[in-house]
């Protein structure tokens, strides 16, 4: 079952992609229980390292987390200069409900204020690019998603868990080799920083791991490193486009065949917000995103763009055009991609998430138990599976 597969089936059954820890464990063979007292390393502080460090600072426990960017978010990253609300150039929508705020925050006695709002499925409309029909909210994907209003999954972050963990991020460390072979796990940097804990979290996106960026001793096992290696990662590509007039419909879906070569849509990036500005944005992975990367050039870009939408929009495009942003995923040096394929095989998917010898744990949007992946809400329930796992 793809991740497509069962996340239909939830909507069809009306009911929310469960929380994964409570549906089966993601121990590995080696894990023995326990309770855990010694130092945690997160590498990496985007959703999943964030959530990771933020549950363990609710439990006392002793942790570090080790950024190689610059700053922290990873592939949640906004603008707030393009427009006069932000504008999310990764990661943009609420995929379940509501409670999944609460189930990172862990903590009832704080007040979430945070606004979303869902689609009108009965008077929004989206249409197919091919044929120029309207077609359904199902079809074009959308059902249960939500759009931030007047924030974003950063804001979120920034709000609820940053704060807590702000001291405990060590930025421009870019970690190159994990020694978990004594009863200390030693790290090394690319600056000649060693750091020493008792368990380690990687968080970084899978990618960096295809990549080989970190190197492990001992060497992960043949299963950990086929389900790496044979897991197929999509090309990220977002761009935003203000246009003087809205001439273009909530979404424009288009149907890229085969299915698991990627995703491609336009739509209204400003739906929802108090806002006057006519912002279009358009989505791309896989394949379709690649087509996008490929133009280095950035006026050939957008002349390619409006010439779509000309295409779509009887020529409304172009002399309705006044300026846009682009966000090439690939280019990223700590990303280097979008997320795992929503085709990927849940075994796999599984593979990657487990843990190995009650030392190295796995958190983010691919590394789930298969149930759910390649999403925030997906990169933070991993984080709490992993969290839990570490200290039970």
């Amino acid at each position: 079952m793809t991740r497509k597969e069962f996340v239909k089936m939830c909507a069809l059954l009306g009911i929310a992609v469960p929380f994964p820890s409570m549906i089966s464990s993601c121990k590995g063979d080696e894990n023995p229980g326990g309770n855990f007292t010694g130092k945690v390393l997160i590498i990496g502080a985007g959703p999943a390292g964030m959530t990771a460090g933020y549950l363990l600072a609710q439990r006392g426990i002793d942790f570090e987390i080790l950024e190689a960017n610059s700053t922290h978010g990873g592939r949640i990253r906004t603008n707030t200069t393009f427009t006069d609300f932000p504008i999310p150039l990764g990661a943009e929508w609420l995929h379940v409900e509501r409670g999944i705020f609460s189930e990172i925050v862990n903590d009832e006695s704080i007040d979430i204020d945070i606004t979303t709002t869902p689609y009108d499925l009965t008077n929004d409309i989206a249409i197919d690019s091919a044929s120029g029909t309207q077609i359904s909210f199902e079809v074009a994907g959308f059902t249960i998603d939500q759009k931030f209003v007047g924030s974003s999954w950063l804001d979120f972050f920034n709000t609820y868990v940053f704060p807590s963990i702000e001291s405990r991020i060590r930025y421009n460390i870019q970690i190159t080799d994990i020694d978990y072979s004594g009863d200390q796990i030693m790290v090394n940097s690319s600056g000649n920083q060693s750091y020493t804990a008792d368990r380690v979290i990687i968080a970084v996106p899978l990618k960096i791991l295809q990549n080989d960026v970190i190197t492990f001793t001992p060497a992960l096992s043949s299963t950990k490193q086929q389900a790496i290696n044979n897991a197929h990662v999509w090309s990220g590509f977002k761009a935003f486009f203000e246009f003087s007039s809205q001439f273009y419909p909530t979404i424009v879906g288009y149907d890229i065949q085969p299915e698991p070569s990627g995703q491609k849509m336009f739509y209204d990036a400003a739906y929802g917000q108090d806002t006057t500005q006519h912002i279009l944005g358009l989505f791309s992975t896989g394949v379709p995103a690649e087509t996008y990367i490929s133009i280095t050039n950035d006026n050939e870009f957008r002349d390619y763009v409006l010439a779509e939408l000309d295409d779509l929009f009887d020529n409304q495009a172009t002399p309705n055009y006044l300026r846009h942003i682009r966000q090439n995923w690939n280019a990223e040096p700590y990303a280097r991609a979008a997320y795992l394929s929503a085709y990927e095989d849940f075994n796999l998917v599984n593979a990657l998430g487990k843990s190995i010898n009650n030392k190295v744990y796995f958190a983010g949007d691919s590394y789930t138990t298969g149930e759910d992946w390649s999403s925030v809400h997906a990169a933070a329930r991993s984080a709490i599976r992993a969290v839990s796992e570490l200290v039970e």
